[in-house]
C-alpha cells in the first residue's frame, strides 16, 4: 500500500509539474526586433508588465532578421518580428514564413496602412512611418568650408569625398529602402550610375541603418543617410545636425510587425500585435523608446520631434514591387557586384 501510495503521489507530482511547465511556457514571448534598442526594450518591457508575459527580444537589422527567420523556419526560435522596414516583412510573407492575423485594433490604423504587404491577408501590420533622408553635421561642414547639401544629387559632388555614411543593404532595411527609392526616382540605369558616383564619397557602409546617424552626430562623418527620426533623436541629445528631406523627393519605410509561422507562443504573439497597434503602445515608442516616427494609429499623439506627412515631398513608393523577394535579391546583388565590389 505504501509503495502504491508513493507511486500515486509521484505520478500526481509529475502531472502537476507538466501542468506548471505548460502554464509557464504559455506566459512567454520571444521578439525579433528591428527597431532601435531603446524602442525594443521599452515596448517589450511595457507589454510584459501589462500582460504578465515573460518577454525577451533579440535586436538585429531587417535584412539580417529575415535571413534568420528563413534559416529557422523548420524550428522557429522567435514568435513575432517587430519593427524594421516593411519590404523584408513583405518578402517574409511571400516566402511563407509568417502567420496571417487580423487584429481587432486594425480599425484604429490609417486606412492606407491596414494591409501594407504585397501578400494580402494581413501577414504584416504597420506600426509607424519613417522618412528617408540625410542628416548633416553642420559643425564639421563649417570647419571644412563645405556647403550643406539639400538634394540627393548634391551628395555625389567631389567636396563630400569620404564624408558620407550609409548602411549596407545586405543587412539593413534602411539601405534597401534607399536603393528602392533611387530606382523609383530615376530608373535602374540612372540609379546605379548615381550609386557608383556616390560610392567614391562613402567612408563606410555600416551594418545597421542607425549607425550613420550616430556617427554623423559624433562628427565621425559629415553626412549620414537614413531615416530622419534617428537623426531627430540625435538633435534632441544636442548633436549639431540638420535634417534634410531631399529636393527631388524621397522614399519612406513602413515599420512592420509580423507573427512568425509556427510560433511556439501564438496567442501571446497575437496579443503583442494587438498591443503594438494600440494608442498606448505607439505613444510609448516615443515617450519611453525615444523613437520619433510618424505613428499609424489615428488616435495616438505623435512626438513634437516627429515629421508631418503633409510637409514632405514623397515619392509614390511601390510597396508591392519593392517588397517582392526577387526584386530585392536582384537589386542587392546588382549593388554588391557593381558598387560595393568596386570600392
Amino acid at each position: 500500500m505504501k509503495l502504491k501510495t508513493l507511486s500515486t503521489l509521484v505520478a500526481a507530482g509529475l502531472a502537476l509539474s507538466a501542468v506548471s511547465l505548460s502554464t509557464h511556457a504559455a506566459g512567454r514571448l520571444v521578439v525579433y526586433c528591428s527597431a532601435t534598442n531603446a524602442m525594443c526594450e521599452a515596448e517589450t518591457k511595457a507589454f510584459a508588465e501589462k500582460y504578465d508575459v515573460k518577454t525577451t527580444f533579440v535586436r538585429n537589422g531587417s535584412g539580417s532578421t529575415l535571413a534568420k527567420i528563413e534559416a529557422e523556419k523548420r524550428n522557429p526560435q522567435a514568435d513575432v518580428w517587430y519593427g524594421g522596414t516593411m519590404d523584408p516583412h513583405s518578402q517574409a510573407g511571400e516566402m511563407d514564413l509568417l502567420e496571417p492575423y487580423v487584429s481587432p485594433n486594425l480599425d484604429q490604423i490609417m486606412p492606407q496602412f491596414r494591409d501594407p504587404a504585397k501578400r494580402k491577408g494581413n501577414y504584416s501590420s504597420a506600426v509607424y512611418v519613417g522618412i528617408l533622408g540625410f542628416g548633416v553635421n553642420k559643425d564639421r561642414l563649417k570647419e571644412k568650408g563645405i556647403a550643406i547639401p539639400t538634394c540627393w544629387k548634391d551628395l555625389i559632388k567631389p567636396e563630400y569625398k569620404g564624408e558620407i555614411q550609409i548602411a549596407d543593404p545586405q543587412s539593413s532595411g534602411t539601405a534597401y529602402t534607399a536603393l528602392a527609392t533611387f530606382d523609383q526616382l530615376w530608373g535602374t540605369e540612372q540609379a546605379f550610375d548615381y550609386l557608383k558616383k556616390i560610392n567614391t564619397n562613402i567612408s563606410q557602409y555600416t551594418k545597421s541603418g542607425i549607425a550613420p546617424a550616430r556617427n554623423a552626430a559624433r562628427g565621425e562623418a559629415a553626412i549620414g543617410i537614413g531615416f530622419l527620426h534617428d537623426y531627430s533623436l540625435e538633435v534632441e541629445n544636442g548633436a549639431p545636425l540638420e535634417l534634410i528631406s531631399p529636393c527631388e523627393g524621397t522614399g519612406y519605410e513602413i515599420g512592420g510587425v509580423s507573427i512568425i509561422k509556427n510560433a511556439r507562443n501564438m496567442d501571446n504573439a497575437k496579443l503583442f500585435v494587438d498591443w503594438t497597434l494600440s494608442k498606448e503602445a505607439q505613444e510609448i515608442s516615443w515617450k519611453e523608446g525615444k523613437s520619433y516616427q510618424i505613428l499609424t494609429n489615428t488616435s495616438a499623439e505623435s512626438s513634437p520631434m516627429a515629421l508631418k506627412l503633409s510637409d514632405l515631398k514623397l515619392i509614390n513608393y511601390d510597396m508591392d514591387k519593392y517588397g517582392d523577394s526577387e526584386v530585392r535579391k536582384e537589386l542587392i546583388n546588382k549593388w554588391v557586384t557593381e558598387v560595393k565590389m568596386g570600392k
